[in-house]
């Protein structure tokens, strides 16, 4: 191989490694711990969300795309306690379910951990 086509074999490959790291920092963290209050925090699957339901408007229609947000959203007042969970969370695995497609739990004891 010449010295060339060494430097665009290179050259291809980081731009491949950049492209491909920059893709998977921008789905945040792989799984968020959310405050659950008396009945225990919710670890929340996010990547496993984003492969299922692809479209992240699915969820963030109700809230930004930013760390601690669901938190602040709700000291603010501009999100209701459980609003999230059951306009999204539960209704969306009812769906699923009644549609005989996999899906998360329906109850709050199989989130919630204390």
């Amino acid at each position: 191989m010449n010295r060339w086509m060494m430097v665009f074999l290179v050259a291809g490959l980081s731009w491949f490694v950049i492209a491909a790291s920059g893709a998977d920092s921008n789905r945040g963290k792989d799984s968020v711990l959310l405050k659950g209050g008396y009945r225990g925090d919710v670890t929340f699957p996010h990547h496993l969300h984003q492969d299922v339901l692809v479209d992240c408007s699915s969820c963030h229609d109700l809230f930004p795309k930013r760390a601690g947000v669901i938190a602040d959203l709700k000291i603010k007042g501009e999100l209701k306690k459980k609003q999230v969970m059951k306009k999204k969370c539960v209704s969306c695995h009812k769906a699923m379910k009644k549609a005989k497609q996999k899906t998360g739990p329906t109850k709050c004891s199989a989130c919630h951990v204390k």
